[in-house]
């Protein structure tokens, strides 16, 4: 489910698992090639710390299953966020994130890094 979908920008071979809640009222700009795993929420409002801003999810992103997203942050390309993880800061290109909050767990060697 899309909120305010008039905000919500989504590029080429985009999957989105069932029951995703993606609320775009301050604007989320998903990338090509972007996986967003079921029972997901991406918020760009959250009306009960009143924090507001833009998701950008890079191309070649995962979000895994159960996974939050919050406003006004960043997914760097080809970085995979682990399932059931809670993300409220800017997450670098090429890594893996897991946890409450997530935090960098791995660098992906360049060999599994997409161009």
């Amino acid at each position: 489910m899309v909120q305010s979908v008039k905000n919500f920008k989504m590029g080429n071979y985009v999957d989105i698992g069932a029951f995703t809640y993606i609320n775009a009222k301050f604007y989320v700009i998903v990338e090509d090639n972007v996986e967003i795993g079921s029972h997901c929420s991406i918020y760009s409002y959250s009306s009960i710390d009143n924090k507001k801003g833009p998701v950008v999810l890079k191309k070649n992103c995962k979000i895994g299953t159960h996974s939050v997203v919050m406003p006004n942050v960043t997914i760097g390309e080809n970085s995979t966020v682990a399932a059931f993880s809670f993300v409220n800061k800017n997450v670098p290109s090429n890594v893996i994130v897991a946890g409450i909050p997530a935090k960098i767990i791995k660098k992906l060697p360049k060999s599994k890094i997409k161009s």
